[in-house]
C-alpha cells in the first residue's frame, strides 16, 4: 500500500481531539499535508523511525517538559494567535490537523495524549516545534531546502 493510501484512514484515533477542537479544525488531504511536510518535516534527517535529526537546523529552544503546559507555552511565544499550526503526527493512517495557534495552546494537553511523538509547524514563522513523549519539545526552524532557501508557508 503506498502512503497516499494509508494517509487519513483512521480520523478515529483522535476522535477525542477533534471533539475537543470542534468546527475549527481542519483535516487535511494528502496532498495538503504533504505540502506542508516538504517545508518542515521532509526536510530533516532521521534518527529511529519517529524523531528527527535537528543537526543543519536552526534549533531555537529545548526544553524538558513534555505536557501541554509547556506546549502552550511555546505555542504562545513563537506563534501569533491567529497564524495557523498544522499537527503532525506520527502515524499517516490519522490524519495531520490545521488550527489556529490559540486554540492548539488552549487544548494542548488533549493533543498531545493522542500520541507519542508529533510535530507542530507554525505556518506564518516557519517554526517546527517537535514533541517526543518523555523527552521534551525541541522548537526551530527546519534545514533550507537543497537551494539554500528557508520557506515558509504563509
Amino acid at each position: 500500500m503506498s502512503a497516499h493510501e494509508v494517509y487519513g484512514t483512521h480520523p478515529e484515533y483522535i476522535a477525542e481531539v477533534l471533539g475537543h477542537l470542534g468546527k475549527d479544525v481542519l483535516l487535511l488531504s494528502y496532498e495538503e499535508q504533504r505540502r506542508f511536510a516538504s517545508v518542515s518535516l521532509n526536510r530533516f534527517g532521521a534518527i529511529g523511525s519517529a524523531r528527527l535529526d535537528w543537526h543543519g537546523a536552526e534549533v531555537v529552544e529545548r526544553r524538558d517538559a513534555f505536557d501541554g503546559e509547556a506546549l502552550a507555552a511555546l505555542l504562545r511565544i513563537h506563534a501569533g494567535p491567529d497564524e495557523l499550526v498544522v499537527v503532525f503526527w506520527d502515524n499517516l493512517a490519522v490524519p495531520s490537523i490545521a488550527l489556529p495557534a490559540s486554540l492548539a495552546a488552549r487544548h494542548a494537553e488533549a493533543i498531545l495524549g493522542e500520541c507519542y511523538a508529533c510535530w507542530f509547524l507554525l505556518t506564518d514563522s516557519g517554526i517546527l516545534i517537535e514533541f517526543q513523549d518523555g523527552e521534551g519539545l525541541t522548537t526551530g526552524r527546519p534545514p533550507a531546502d537543497e537551494n539554500g532557501a528557508r520557506q515558509t508557508t504563509g
